[in-house]
């Protein structure tokens, strides 16, 4: 995946929704449903009962009115996104700034890998003393939807309310990318924040106007929309049941492109020195 930019600016809107958070037990996070998705999450096959949006007036309206609602949901912050926000910005600067170096051997840098990515943010949000955890939901195929997996960051909160969830997916603007897509569509994801801090009752109005959008653009080209975007899969995402993994390694930190390797040693080395442990020699390597 790209870098992310620690420069992009997360707003949000104050919470006006039901709340759909479900338990937090242990390890394990689900949602209302043991195996549903949460929100309406309704779902219109691609040959609906309906106008297809042929109307260049009532496209226009349509896309005018996606902008705004999306740039309503978009708009403000509350102080627990707020805190939240400014905590992942300063893990994200901090990574950079710090070139540290991925150890899974998928690139060179933290910030290049997701899983590295992750796990430092998730443990810098700890050590700012936030319940973060990399979050890895899972789901099987139904007669809607493929099965998949998607991994993401979360912080939950004890409030007097109750455990408040904030997700936080520093790829987001990428989940809603469609190739080939119409110009009105483009506009509309390029309004999403490439970093999502917000609570899931916000995330679950974001896919719904943007899954709603997606199915408008796939209409209007008449194309096929895959079952992957639809509203159902993206909810499952991050509003599906997920495991929530609290363990964190430091990585180490060293110049740019470093990796780490083993040292290298031949035979003789190993022989030599676990006998001649107080002798100065030279190993040669076997080739």
């Amino acid at each position: 995946p790209d870098p992310v930019t620690p420069d992009i600016e997360l707003e949000f809107l104050e919470d006006s929704d039901q709340g759909v958070l479900g338990n937090c037990n242990g390890d394990k996070f689900r949602g209302n449903n043991n195996d549903g998705i949460v929100g309406d999450g309704v779902d219109d096959d691609d040959d609906e009962k309906e106008n297809d949006g042929g109307n260049d007036e009532n496209s226009k309206s349509f896309w005018e009115s996606q902008h705004q609602v999306l740039q309503q949901t978009l708009c403000r912050t509350s102080s627990m996104e707020l805190r939240i926000r400014t905590a992942t910005k300063e893990a994200l600067n901090d990574i950079q700034k710090g070139r540290t170096v991925c150890v899974c051997g998928k690139s060179s840098t933290a910030e290049n890998c997701k899983s590295c990515l992750m796990r430092e943010v998730s443990s810098r949000l700890q050590n700012a003393g936030f319940n973060s955890a990399v979050c890895r939901s899972k789901w099987r195929s139904s007669p809607d939807i493929p099965s998949g997996e998607h991994s993401f960051l979360d912080v939950i909160e004890n409030t007097r309310k109750g455990e408040v969830r904030v997700i936080i997916e520093l790829n987001f603007r990428a989940e809603f990318e469609i190739a080939r897509a119409s110009e009105d569509y483009n506009r509309l994801v390029q309004r999403l924040p490439e970093v999502f801090v917000g609570k899931v009752e916000r995330l679950n109005n974001v896919i719904k106007i943007l899954c709603s959008a997606a199915k408008k653009c796939m209409k209007e080209k008449k194309m096929h929309m895959g079952p992957w975007r639809k509203q159902r899969y993206m909810q499952a995402k991050w509003l599906k049941s997920c495991e929530r993994n609290t363990s964190t390694q430091s990585l180490p930190v060293g110049r740019s492109g470093d990796r780490l390797t083993k040292p290298r040693a031949s035979m003789l080395t190993v022989d030599l020195l676990g006998k001649l442990s107080n002798v100065h020699c030279t190993a040669l390597e076997v080739v």
